[in-house]
C-alpha cells in the first residue's frame, strides 16, 4: 500500500488550500517529493496528459498495460518518434502508475520499438567556432565562448550565479547540472576580461533593482527559507540576468535569468550569416570543446568529469569524430 505523502498546495496546483489535487496536481506533487528537476517534471506531465488524452480521457485506474503498450506502439508506427522520445513517455506513464496511482502493470509487452540509430555529434573545427563567435554580438556572444570554452550546457550557462564564477582560480562551478550533479569546469581566459565587464553592467542593473524592490527568481528549493536576503544579495544573482521582469503569484516583482532560447537563436543566426552546411546549435560548441580537448592530448576521464557524463561510453563517442578521418586512418587514395 503507498501512503499519500503530505505536500504544500501551489497556487497552480489547486486554488484553494482545502481543495484536493487533481491526478496531474498528484503526479508534480511526487515528482517534487523525489526532486525531480522542473524540466523533467514538465515533460512526465505532458506524456500523461497525451496518453490520457490517446485513450479518449478515460481515467489512467481503469487502464492496464496493454493500453500502454498501444500508445507506446502509436508512438513508434504513427508518430515516428525516436527511441528515446518513447522511452521517455514510458518512464512517464510508469511514473503516474507506480507513485501516483499506487500500482504496478508490470512488464509492458507487445510493444513496437522505435529504433535507435548510432548518431555521430556534429563538431565544429577551431577556425569554425572563430567564426561563429565573431558573428555573434553582446551578451549571447560570451554565453556562446562560455559554451564553447567551458562545454557547459546552454541552461547551465544562462542559470549561472556570480558566487559561482572563481576569478582566482580560474574556474566555474556549474550547480545542479543534468542529474542533479555539481562540478568544475575551467574559466577560459580570454573571456575573463568580457565577463568582468559584462558583471559591472549586471552589478549596477543589480543595484538599481534593488532601490525599486525588484527581486530575483526564487532560490531552488529551501534556500530561500534558509537564507531569506539571499535574494537581494549580489553574490546570489544571475550572471546573465533577463532583460525584462515579472510579477509573481504573490505579486513581488522579480527578474528571472536569461532565457535559453535568446542564446539558441543567436547560435542559429550566426551559423546562418557563415553558411555553414551543417546545422550548428548550442550543443554543437559543448561537442566542439570535447573533440578539440581530445584532439590536444586530454585523457578521456578527464574529459568526462568536465561534462559530467555517469558513463565513460557516453563521452567515447568524441573519439569517433576527431579531425584525424575515420578511425583515425589515411585514405589509401592519398598514397596515389
Amino acid at each position: 500500500m503507498v501512503h499519500p505523502v503530505h505536500v504544500i498546495p501551489e497556487s497552480h496546483l489547486a486554488d484553494k488550500p482545502d481543495r484536493p489535487l487533481s491526478l496531474l496536481g498528484r503526479m508534480r506533487a511526487r515528482l517534487r517529493t523525489r526532486h525531480y528537476s522542473k524540466r523533467t517534471e514538465e515533460a512526465c506531465v505532458q506524456w500523461v496528459r497525451r496518453f490520457i488524452v490517446f485513450h479518449e480521457r478515460r481515467h489512467p485506474r481503469t487502464m492496464d498495460s496493454r493500453d500502454i503498450a498501444a500508445f507506446l506502439s502509436h508512438l513508434a508506427t504513427n508518430a515516428k518518434v525516436s527511441a528515446s522520445t518513447q522511452n521517455q513517455a514510458l518512464a512517464a506513464i510508469l511514473f503516474l502508475f507506480r507513485h501516483t496511482l499506487g500500482g504496478d502493470v508490470g512488464f509492458v509487452t507487445g510493444v513496437d520499438r522505435a529504433k535507435r540509430p548510432v548518431r555521430l555529434p556534429i563538431v565544429l573545427s577551431q577556425h569554425d567556432v572563430r567564426q561563429l563567435l565573431r558573428a555573434m554580438r553582446g551578451v549571447t556572444r560570451l554565453c556562446g565562448l562560455l559554451l564553447y570554452g567551458a562545454g557547459l550546457r546552454v541552461t547551465e550557462c544562462v542559470s549561472l550565479r556570480v558566487k559561482d564564477v572563481d576569478f582566482e582560480r580560474g574556474e566555474i562551478t556549474v550547480r545542479d547540472g543534468k542529474g542533479a550533479k555539481d562540478r568544475r569546469v575551467p574559466l577560459p581566459q580570454v573571456a575573463v576580461t568580457l565577463l568582468r565587464a559584462h558583471l559591472e553592467r549586471a552589478q549596477a542593473r543589480h543595484e538599481w533593482d534593488k532601490r525599486r524592490g525588484v527581486r530575483m527568481s526564487a532560490l531552488p528549493g529551501a534556500l530561500g527559507a534558509k537564507f531569506p536576503r539571499a535574494e537581494f544579495e549580489w553574490p546570489w544573482q544571475f550572471v546573465f540576468p533577463a532583460a525584462r521582469v515579472y510579477r509573481d503569484a504573490a505579486g513581488s516583482v522579480r527578474r528571472d535569468h536569461l532565457h535559453a532560447s535568446v542564446v539558441q537563436k543567436a547560435v542559429t543566426t550566426a551559423a546562418r550569416a557563415c553558411g555553414f552546411p551543417k546545422r550548428v546549435t548550442c550543443h554543437a560548441l559543448r561537442h566542439s570543446f570535447a573533440t578539440h580537448l581530445l584532439a590536444s592530448g586530454s585523457d578521456i576521464r578527464t574529459i568526462q568529469e568536465l561534462l559530467g557524463h555517469s558513463d565513460l561510453r557516453t563521452t567515447m563517442i568524441y573519439t569517433h569524430v576527431l579531425n584525424r578521418g575515420a578511425l583515425g586512418v589515411s585514405s589509401p587514395a592519398d598514397a596515389l
